[in-house]
């Protein structure tokens, strides 16, 4: 008999309709793919449901390797929701070229499809199809659909669109770089997760003085630490023109003592912070990973108190 998982009887709302690689990404996830999925229209459909009790959790991608920081998702998360990251998960991206059965590509004369897969097969559009137009869709699996309808459109997109709306994949692989991965995060409403060893910590920094060398101080209290930033990004506050605030992806969980006194220092002399979750990291080699750190740091906690054991009375 299997054993239940914690998803199975809740819901999680998604960038739909299906057959995007938002539904593929939470379906390489066994756990996830047990939970009751609901398909939504836009990343703030997703955001919204999930912030407001129509959903348990959200699934949404916050970061592409080509086209970077998917920024609705982003700023959505840094001023208009109260959600925390539970988890990534890091997807490889295969766009495929699509359309109706009997389809050929002299027969094309409009591709559709989200903005940033068409954005990401742009010379091969260019090449194959230079009489085409481009046009934008509000998601890949929604693209898919509008080719299946009429005749001489066509769709990029995963291959589970494809099969999801009964379409004949023209062309496969047709991204301009390849290696292209989208990093997804499942938000909810409250909840830490266990610190496993190997996690990252997000958080978005707004200075409270904007004087010299500010930015750098912050950077410092990292550095002093030994604390590794996986990413820095800047983003419009949205109040006045160069106002601006910093989300910081950085190695650790807000459980370990190190993160919490960096976050507190960083609190007390520089910026307000938005804490936006610790959650364990996506990735090869994850369970070594994390058997190191907790051996790490099981040694460096016997080491602290023998020396405080050493504090006279």
């Amino acid at each position: 008999m299997s054993t239940p998982t914690p998803f199975k009887d809740r819901s999680i709302a998604y960038l739909g309709p299906v057959g995007t690689f938002t539904e593929q990404a939470l379906l390489s996830e066994p756990d996830l793919a047990d939970a009751r999925l609901l398909p939504l229209p836009k990343f703030v459909d997703v955001l919204d449901a999930t912030s407001e009790g129509d959903a348990d959790l959200g699934f949404v991608a916050i970061e592409n390797a080509i086209e970077g920081t998917v920024n609705v998702t982003l700023d959505a998360l840094a001023f208009d929701h109260e959600l925390l990251i539970q988890r990534e998960v890091v997807l490889d991206i295969h766009l495929d070229l699509m359309a109706r059965p009997g389809t050929d590509m002299a027969d094309i004369t409009s591709v559709f499809s989200h903005p940033v897969a068409n954005a990401q097969c742009r010379e091969f559009l260019h090449k194959e199809l230079p009489d085409a137009a481009i046009m934008a869709a509000n998601s890949t699996s929604e693209a898919a659909l509008m080719a299946g309808e009429q005749p001489g459109l066509a769709a990029v997109g995963p291959a589970l669109a494809a099969e999801k709306h009964g379409l004949e994949i023209l062309a496969t692989d047709i991204a301009d770089h390849p290696g292209n991965q989208t990093r997804f995060v499942l938000v909810a409403p409250s909840g830490i997760p266990q610190p496993t060893g190997h996690d990252k910590t997000t958080v978005v920094l707004t200075q409270r003085e904007d004087k010299p060398g500010s930015l750098v101080a912050i950077l410092q209290e990292f550095a002093a630490r030994s604390i590794n930033l996986s990413r820095l990004s800047s983003r419009p506050v949205k109040t006045a023109l160069g106002s601006y605030c910093f989300i910081v992806d950085l190695d650790g969980h807000i459980g370990d003592e190190l993160i919490a006194d960096c976050l507190r220092s960083i609190r007390a002399k520089y910026a307000d912070i938005k804490f936006l979750g610790s959650y364990p990291t996506a990735g090869e080699g994850s369970t070594g990973t994390r058997l190191e750190a907790a051996t790490a740091w099981a040694d460096a906690k016997q080491w602290m108190e023998a020396l405080r054991a050493q504090i006279a009375d």
